[in-house]
């Protein structure tokens, strides 16, 4: 049961993380909306950069790519925080019917990692070029959420087994 208990824990402190993440952001809105529109503006990557040309200036679209930040982020997190409870009710169920329940979850993880690795490891940190920035840097708090929820994810994703009751513990007569 302590297997089925940290799984369900740990898909809890997730959603519980994304939570915050995203309640930041919307209550803090100006903070991370000011990274988005650097990383998408390109001003603050190597002068002379010949990638300049992929720069988005424009305002509207700055807060299109936030909002569908925050949005991914919030929806991943309730799947996770969904997929938490769903493994909650079923943590006394046979290992065939946990296994079954855990996918919720599992999508819900997905989601989250595809976010940090497009959005910000791939688009912001290649096509923007994020990395040449000395102030506008996200990839190692990518890397990190990456590396956390992915951990998360193959946690969750060893089988589950029910309990072997040795013989004659069972109640028969051996």
């Amino acid at each position: 049961m302590i297997e089925r208990i940290s799984k369900i824990a740990l898909l809890a402190a997730v959603a519980l993380f994304m939570a915050l993440i995203a309640f930041n952001n919307i209550t803090d809105y100006g903070s991370n909306f000011d990274f988005v529109q650097h990383v998408l503006s390109m001003d603050t990557t190597f002068p002379g950069n010949q990638l300049k040309w992929r720069a988005i200036s424009t305002s509207a679209l700055h807060h299109a790519f936030y909002w569908t930040i925050i949005a991914w982020e919030t929806l991943s997190g309730l799947g996770i925080a969904a997929g938490a409870l769903a493994l909650w009710r079923a943590r006394r169920q046979s290992a065939a019917v946990f296994n079954a329940t855990k996918s919720l979850a599992v999508g819900a993880l997905t989601a989250n990692l595809v976010l940090w690795f497009t959005a910000f490891l791939t688009v912001g940190a290649e096509w923007f070029v994020m990395w040449q920035s000395q102030v506008w840097n996200g990839q190692m708090a990518a890397t990190r959420m990456f590396t956390c929820v992915g951990l998360v994810l193959l946690i969750l994703k060893t089988p589950d087994t029910d309990p072997v009751v040795p013989s004659g513990r069972d109640g028969s007569a051996g």
